[in-house]
């Protein structure tokens, strides 16, 4: 018993041990026999698929290969090693992919004379990949690759280094490779000697992410965190102005400076269903020869692309700018939230401009949209904002949005132009021409008086309104409201042009400009509110999608207004002819001859036309009263909606 005892003892002991070892093993070495195949495509190490993400840190370990430009079937050396010297690693795993779409791993690595690399079939494929076969702490691993004899263009090499078992990164790239014919002229033999370890990280385009590493990115962004360090270790920018404040912005960036290190991240809106989000450098705060960062979610993975904006035809075009100038650090896109950190160069020089990063100042310009060009990012349809101010990107500072002043003076003006003045002016000229008859203004009839006072205020609040609108945009910008807008601002500049030559009462193609006035006043009028409607949806204009509805309110309320207006008029014409054929009757009843008769009919007719013109119609105390209800309404129409343009966000005010 004493016997069995000490040996279930001895053997709980041994067992304990042994646990103890493993888990230590398992803290310690991660796959000591290199990564499995199953992990062809996401490159992430088996074991994060638990609580561990990779760093999101620039990696302190860099891919260097013996010569930029390779022949078909030729070999490449390749190294992968840390800097500072020194610095170990345990295990990796890496890849050459084709730089441009499907991004297919291409070539094969050959195996090492000690036996340190583990190839790998991936894609069904020999030998395309290349993994540790031991997980021992190692300072650099040479790999030889062998271009494929049937691909030419450039490759990026990628690789998955593991610094400990909880502290590694994917998607390391190299600088491209070109693939090129073998017996291409002035194609260098490879180098044998050991390439330098200096490496220029910030040079490498964007590395390949794999689609389950991007998507959902093993975890969510947590809620408002990338807000955190805003104004203390980053600069945030964002919009709507003052978004950063209240976490709540439709599109938000972010700078980091270390050193000559310039870091930006880039988030849309949750909820926006932005098809990208992108950041300018700007040197006017204004769209045009501006160095922009675009992330684009494409085939399930975030895409980083460097462009710049052209003024003439404005576009957002990436050919211009070197793809090698920035390179993508970490991205996501779950829950239609799109997240990217770029690291981009110190200096980018793009058509004869230089985006000097640390020595110069620039506007921050984000924005977001709903859709995509060919090769390029479509309008910014969700929203963008400049910075009021250039800044040194090193500085660490709140930021706020640029002035809206003049773009909400031109649309309190049109308001006032187009839905106050032109609607009463319109109604003085159709309704009251027979009322306050007798009574003059500056020796016009009060209706004319009231008429040409409005109309003259509607010119020039509309041409001071349309000059602040090119003051603030310094170009012309085309889309549903500018073009409504020029349209109307046209036909509002020839009708007082056109007044100046109005013919004589008597003449003969007085009704012609009659008819034309009044066509291109009502046509200036529908164009007017039509463009109103479309400004609703811009988004730098920031008003509430509700405001519709006040539109449609006035709309309707205008055209009530006109219909019983025209209902009085009808009713007028009828009373006046009602009266014409009572004092013809009357003329019959008298006995004088036949022509006699018909020279006291036109004489009686005369005067009483004359009469008329001299007395207000019919009416006149009802049509004078509905016009002081439609004087008031119109009034609280005009006032709310600019409050509404004035005040916009709205939401930000009473939020």
């Amino acid at each position: 018993m004493k016997c069995l005892k000490m040996s279930s003892t001895t053997t709980t002991t041994m067992a304990l041990v042994a646990l103890a070892a493993l888990l230590i093993a398992a803290t310690v070495h991660s796959l000591p026999q290199g990564a499995p195949e199953h992990v062809c495509d996401t490159m992430l190490p088996f074991h994060s698929s638990g609580r561990d993400l990779p760093q999101n840190s620039v990696s302190p370990f860099g891919i260097e290969t013996s010569t930029s430009v390779v022949g078909q079937g030729q070999t490449l050396r390749v190294d992968i090693t840390g800097v500072p010297a020194g610095l170990t690693f345990g295990g990796f795993m890496i890849q050459a992919r084709n730089r441009n779409p499907p991004h297919q791993i291409v070539g094969q690595f050959s195996p090492s004379r000690d036996g340190t690399i583990k190839l790998m079939n991936c894609e069904n494929s020999v030998n395309n990949s290349a993994t540790h076969s031991n997980a021992g702490n190692k300072p650099q691993v040479s790999l030889d690759w062998q271009s494929p004899v049937d691909f030419l263009g450039q490759v990026v090499f990628n690789a998955t280094v593991a610094e400990s078992y909880h502290n590694f990164w994917v998607g390391i790239p190299s600088n491209p490779v070109q693939v090129v014919r073998r017996d291409a002229p002035g194609l260098a033999p490879l180098p044998t000697t050991n390439p330098p370890t200096n490496f220029n990280f910030a040079s490498t385009r964007a590395p390949y992410v794999p689609p389950s590493y991007v998507v959902p990115n093993a975890s969510p962004l947590v809620e408002d965190s990338f807000y955190d360090g805003c104004g203390q270790t980053k600069t945030c920018f964002g919009f709507p102005d003052g978004c950063v404040a209240s976490k709540s912005c439709n599109g938000l960036s972010a700078v980091t400076v270390r050193g000559d290190i310039f870091e930006f991240e880039l988030r849309s809106g949750k909820g926006s269903d932005a098809a990208y989000v992108a950041l300018g450098l700007s040197h006017d705060a204004k769209m045009g020869e501006d160095l922009a960062t675009e992330c684009v979610p494409e085939n399930g993975r975030v895409n980083l692309y460097s462009s710049y904006t052209a003024n003439n035809p404005f576009a957002a075009v990436r050919g211009s700018v070197s793809q090698n100038s920035a390179r993508l650090l970490n991205a996501s896109f779950v829950d239609g939230v799109i997240y990217c950190k770029v690291q981009r160069d110190v200096v980018t020089t793009v058509e004869g401009r230089t985006f000097d990063l640390k020595n110069g100042a620039y506007h921050l310009l984000i924005a977001t949209g709903k859709t995509l060009k060919d090769n390029s990012v479509g309008y910014h349809d969700i929203g963008r904002l400049p910075s009021a101010q250039p800044i040194n990107l090193a500085v660490v500072q709140d930021l706020s949005g640029s002035s809206m002043l003049l773009v909400r003076l031109h649309g309190a003006f049109m308001i006032a132009a187009w839905i106050g003045t032109t609607s009463l002016g319109i109604i003085f000229a159709r309704y009251f021409k027979q009322t306050w008859v007798g009574s003059q203004t500056c020796g016009k009839d009060q209706w004319f008086a009231w008429h040409r006072m409005l109309m003259v205020t509607t010119w020039t609040l509309t041409v001071v309104a349309y000059i602040l609108i090119w003051v603030e945009l310094k170009r012309a910008v085309w889309h549903a409201h500018s073009i409504t807008g020029l349209i109307t601002v046209i036909l509002c500049f020839i009708q007082p042009i056109g007044a100046l030559f109005r013919p004589g009462p008597n003449d003969k193609s007085r009704p012609y400009f009659n008819w034309g006035h009044w066509l291109g006043g009502n046509l200036a009028h529908i164009l007017a509110i039509v463009a109103i409607f479309f400004s609703v949806k811009l988004p730098k204009a920031e008003l509430p999608e509700w405001m519709d509805w006040i539109l449609v309110g006035f709309v309707v309320f205008h055209v009530l207004v006109h219909l019983i207006f025209s209902i009085y008029l009808c009713m007028n014409h009828w009373q006046v002819s009602s009266i014409a054929s009572d004092r013809e009757q009357s003329q019959r009843v008298n006995t004088f001859q036949m022509g006699e008769v018909s020279h006291h009919h036109q004489h009686a007719m005369r005067n009483g036309m004359s009469m008329e013109r001299k007395m207000d119609a019919p009416y006149g105390g009802l049509r004078k009263g509905l016009l002081g209800v439609y004087t008031i309404v119109l009034a609280l129409f005009v006032v709310v909606l600019i409050l509404l343009v004035v005040l916009a966000p709205i939401e930000k005010v009473f939020g």
